[in-house]
């Protein structure tokens, strides 16, 4: 070697810059290679890259690196989901451009991701606020309309008074809109729905052949889809009408004490009474969150009308309760205090009965509640012809009266609702419909795709600048050739990144992708990111991938055949309390010691909190351009990978990177020892290195990166430690292979030392001798009184007389023998020897 020190503020971008020139991560698609796409969720731009990004993206790039070093032609590509709201604030707090704003956050974070080294194919980046990418995005909109997978329908939102937007239920806070504050209103608007329902079945039956996801990730998906067997029936009311309900839990009949409707209900809104109409209004402003159903206070309002029993003709009183929603089941409930733990909280609210009838064992018919309902598990109670029955039981045993008497039938209904993409945001994909009032709701002829989004809009005002623009909305109808107005909502950011693997696959300008090159990448091999997107990303994407394919435009079903969900990286939080407020501090900001935490500003002490994960709002982020500067982007890399598992969260530690930068150059030391023409033989060495080899493959193709290190460190160790020789070279040469899908800048430097050829990053994975991969010798434990007293290497296949030999010759056993008459030697081979005195 030429230097001592591995400099990486030099070598980093010499090496970026060779690879770029070499094109050497650009995807083949008419490569006769077997094939490996490998894809981590792409990231939103909101400014900077964090460390979370760091971690994520490394575990992408070490596997597809390795990929290519086996052979593969790899697809490893990089893009941005770039539509959002955090765009449209930036725009009305900073008085810029949601397009400016975006684009230049990505060139940011580009240049972040570059000086990372990772081995992305840039060529096919995009944004999915890209007039072309949102273009086939519209296409594929219409295709699906044309399937009849997309339909228009009025339906109740969440209304944002202020902001004058609709809000998903998670941006619904306490009754309030998120960003404004402002009470959050109920209001029925036309909003367009993706058929999502009509596929719940092959997408549940689907999440048993994803053998290669996390369980939890898939058990998140069945509970969201959500199917379920019950009793569909209709409650004969006082008044002479009928109350249709389902229930899961026709079991739990007898226990029913009263009956709900949603606030929206017909029977809610056909009461006229200014006090029923006072109950929906307040209603109307609570959450829908399930969250906040859960814990709000249960309110009702009673009807005064009665719906009978149908086994005990008992009259229940049905109330309008605001726990009820229109959108789940028939927007009624039966209600059972004692076994649901809302109904529980409403009736001991309102002084109603509360039965047992289902108890752990039928001795215990009269047990008490302890303050809560209780989840109904055990044996049937207080139910008459059901007493004693399981659970699944007495289900079919109601449901086969039902359906003999001729009151209820057996169904089965789904958690899953139909998708609602409308948004009245200015910042996403324009829906490419136009409303004519003589032809009515008409598709924009795919030759006038893509609807564009205007430039010159203000957000002076709240609400959706399209609708307030002089002249974009103002069209003409493709049909009739009539005055018209565009729609002025625009998609659901969800849809953006359910199909843009696909568009990563194929780029052709002309259609949204290929069928048939879409076909030589997916399904992706390995998708790796948060447990975040377990349900709503990962749900949304697979129910487009067999939309697409419902509609002849694709031939798989699944986009995902791996998915890994990688853990958090955490740090300790710094604060210091400021009258009421706690004021956060960021780690660079603090100088920390064995004693504590002081700022550096003013040399006071600060509160050390807990670790947890790094977020803006606590401030206890690490800037990864920091790191790089001081430490280079290979050391940054290898602490990703190194200590925890994977798929558990990362503490972040000052000196676990510095380790790390250590490492580095000790690994660079070794490789100086390189010697051409080196000659000799270490097989102790040889083995091992051939060992390592096989075992790094394994555990990178598992993702078990944490283990690969560690078989790494240890073969730098006996490397270290071994004579020059020809294996000795071999076991330099073979780490050096080995780390660089880890350190590829360090590894590219220390090819080019030692003379390979070409690139490292176009080198084959080192080969293994089978033969080197079975110990020849094995360690022999030699015990005597019941304590080990020396330990002997013998072949392999040593039989049992030469393995007694062996131990009997040892020194330290004949100490311990010290002449006492040997009565029994037991030896299992390959292991022990224990001799009996």
């Amino acid at each position: 070697m030429t230097a001592e020190r591995f400099d990486p503020s030099v070598a980093d971008g010499r090496w970026q810059r060779a690879w770029d020139e070499a094109r050497c991560f650009e995807a083949d698609s008419a490569s006769d290679k077997p094939k490996s796409y490998v894809l981590e969720m792409f990231p939103y731009p909101s400014g900077r890259i964090h460390i979370g990004h760091v971690r994520n993206y490394t575990m992408g790039d070490v596997l597809a690196r390795y990929h290519t070093m086996r052979g593969r032609e790899v697809l490893h590509p990089m893009g941005w989901d770039a539509f959002g709201m955090p765009a449209e604030n930036a725009a009305m707090e900073k008085g810029v451009h949601p397009g400016g704003w975006t684009y230049a956050n990505i060139a940011t974070m580009k240049g972040q991701l570059k000086q990372l080294g990772f081995a992305l194919d840039w060529s096919r980046e995009f944004a999915t606020c890209d007039p072309e990418y949102y273009g086939h995005e519209q296409a594929l909109f219409i295709d699906l309309y044309e399937n009849g997978l997309v339909y228009r329908k009025e339906s109740e939102v969440n209304w944002d008074p202020v902001d004058m937007t609709v809000l998903a239920n998670e941006q619904v806070i306490d009754g309030k809109g998120w960003r404004s504050g402002a009470e959050v209103e109920k209001r029925k608007l036309n909003q367009w729905f993706l058929k999502i329902t009509q596929f719940a079945e092959d997408l549940l039956e689907g999440l048993d052949t994803l053998k290669d996801w996390p369980q939890k990730v898939r058990l998140m998906q069945e509970n969201w889809i959500g199917k379920s067997q019950g009793l569909e029936f209709a409650f004969d009311l006082s008044n002479g009408g009928k109350l249709p309900v389902y229930t899961t839990r026709p079991d739990t009949i007898f226990g029913a004490s009263f009956v709900a409707v949603a606030a929206d209900h017909p029977i809610a809104q056909s009461l006229d009474s200014e006090a029923a109409r006072d109950f929906i209004a307040l209603c109307k402003k609570g959450g829908t969150t399930a969250a906040e159903l859960e814990t709000a206070e249960k309110l009702g309002f009673d009807t005064g009308i009665t719906a009978r029993h149908p086994f005990t003709g008992a009259e229940l009183p049905l109330y309008i309760a605001n726990f009820v929603l229109m959108d789940y089941g028939t927007g009624a409930i039966m209600a059972v205090p004692g076994h649901d733990q809302r109904d529980f909280e409403f009736a001991t609210k309102y002084g109603l009965p509360i039965p047992r009838v289902v108890a752990p064992s039928v001795d215990e018919a009269a047990k008490p509640f302890a303050g809560e309902a209780e989840a109904g598990e055990g044996v049937l109670v207080n139910s008459d012809f059901l007493d004693g029955k399981s659970v699944e039981d007495a289900k079919a045993d109601v449901i086969s009266r039902a359906e003999s008497g001729g009151w209820g039938k057996g169904t089965t209904v789904w958690r899953l609702r139909d998708w609602g993409v409308s948004r009245q945001r200015y910042w996403g994909t324009p829906i490419p419909f136009i409303h004519c009032d003589t032809c009515g709701v008409v598709p924009v002829p795919k030759d006038q795709l893509p609807v564009k989004l205007p430039e010159d809009v203000s957000f002076e005002q709240p609400g959706n600048p399209l609708l307030r623009h002089p002249t974009w909305k103002h069209t003409e109808c493709p049909k009739c050739g009539g005055k018209a107005e565009r729609e002025t909502d625009t998609l659901d950011t969800f849809v953006n990144s359910s199909w843009y693997f696909l568009r990563f696959a194929s780029q052709p300008a002309d259609k949204p992708f290929d069928a048939a090159e879409v076909a030589q990448w997916m399904p992706v091999d390995q998708y790796i990111g948060g447990i975040e997107h377990a349900i709503l990303h990962l749900l949304y994407a697979r129910f487009w991938t067999r939309a697409l394919a419902h509609c002849g435009k694709l031939e798989v079903k699944e986009p995902f055949a791996s998915l890994f969900t990688q853990g958090m990286v955490t740090h300790e939080t710094y604060s210091r309390r400021d009258g009421p407020r706690e004021v956060y501090y960021t780690p660079a900001e603090v100088d920390r010691s064995s004693e504590g935490a002081k700022l550096k500003a003013d040399g006071q002490p600060v509160q050390i909190g807990k670790v947890i994960k790094m977020s803006k709002s606590k401030k206890n982020v690490v800037d990864p351009e920091d790191i790089i500067r001081d430490y280079g982007a290979d050391a940054v890399r290898w602490f990703m990978l190194s200590d925890s598992p994977p798929e558990r969260d990362l503490p972040w530690s000052e000196a676990g990177i510095e380790g790390c930068g250590r490492f580095v150059q000790r690994l660079w030391r070794l490789f100086g020892k390189y010697e051409d023409g080196a000659s000799g033989e270490d097989k102790d060495l040889a083995r091992k290195t051939h060992q390592t080899i096989a075992a790094v493959a394994e555990d990178i193709e598992a993702l078990a990166f944490n283990k690969a290190v560690a078989r790494i460190y240890e073969l730098t160790s006996a490397a270290e430690k071994a004579e020059p020789s020809a294996d000795r070279n071999f076991a330099i040469r073979s780490l050096l292979l080995m780390a660089s899908p880890m350190m590829p800048h360090l590894a590219e430097e220390g090819w080019a030392a030692m003379g390979g050829e070409g690139l490292i990053a176009e080198a084959d994975w080192p080969k293994v001798d089978p033969a080197l991969l079975v110990d020849d010798e094995v360690t022999i434990a030699v015990q005597h009184k019941g304590k080990l007293r020396d330990t002997l290497t013998a072949p392999k296949d040593a039989s049992k007389e030469e393995l007694e030999a062996l131990a009997l010759a040892s020194e330290k056993v004949q100490r311990s023998i010290d002449g006492a008459e040997i009565r029994k030697v037991i030896v299992v081979p390959g292991r022990l020897v224990n001799i009996v005195t």
